[in-house]
């Protein structure tokens, strides 16, 4: 674990990456690092009829600059929870072709924060640390809807004995701002989405909250975060 005092990361759910306005102003704010903050980018790989190569080439140009992950949408590129069956098999076709492109993703986030026991195995297979838990019931979700429930890093058990790292996400940009009047958990991910940068307060914003939040919590990369518990998927999934 990086220190005793307290630690924070940031991420960003990049759904937009073809998107030339989005991807200029989220280039930039990765290479400017506000506060210190390597951004990961969990980049949603293409959809049927979208530009691959020019993915491939973003993803490429990004991960040379920033911890680099996946994000699925399993619905449509505006859809992210699934509505098929079989979610799993999708997360392991999308790995796969990552690699298959020569990019080497390190984190998973599932799209509208879905995840389920056969996902997870998912990730296992991948090998990546997953950062789909919240500390907060989304709001939006329906009664029921399948998520996890995390607040701090820990190495989820699944049932085959297997474990993946949870690197959970506990507070959106909203929530980021307004709690940095209030208190912090020692144990901050905060996240945004990569379409917010098109609107000029929120971008600003955002370079403010993770400038205030690098005074009170130390930056650091996914991959600088350790677990000091171990917890079953039983008790970490949720509706």
């Amino acid at each position: 674990m990086p220190g005793t005092q307290g630690y924070a990361v940031a991420s960003c759910h990049v759904e937009r990456p073809l998107d030339d306005g989005v991807w200029e102003r989220f280039r930039a704010l990765v290479a400017r690092r506000p506060g210190g903050f390597a951004i990961a980018a969990l980049m949603r790989p293409p959809a049927d009829g979208e530009d691959a190569d020019l993915f491939v080439a973003r993803a490429s140009e990004i991960a040379a600059l920033a911890p680099f992950g996946h994000h699925i949408h399993w619905t449509s590129p505006t859809h992210a929870r699934p509505t098929a069956p079989d979610p799993a098999a999708a997360v392991r076709r999308e790995g796969a072709w990552l690699r298959e492109q020569g990019l080497e993703p390190r984190y998973f986030c599932g799209g509208g924060w879905y995840t389920d026991a056969d996902v997870m195995a998912a990730v296992a297979d991948l090998g990546y640390a997953d950062c789909t838990a919240t500390a907060w019931r989304p709001s939006y979700l329906p009664p029921g809807a399948e998520r996890a429930s995390l607040d701090e890093p820990a190495w989820i058990r699944l049932d085959d004995g297997r474990r993946v790292l949870e690197l959970p996400t506990t507070h959106s940009l909203g929530a980021a701002a307004r709690s940095l009047v209030r208190s912090l958990p020692r144990i901050v991910h905060v996240h945004f989405h990569d379409y917010e940068l098109l609107d000029r307060k929120r971008r600003s914003t955002l370079s403010l909250a993770l400038r205030l939040l690098a005074r009170r919590r130390r930056p650091v990369e996914p991959g600088e975060v350790e677990a000091e518990r171990e917890v079953a998927w039983a008790d970490v999934c949720a509706d």
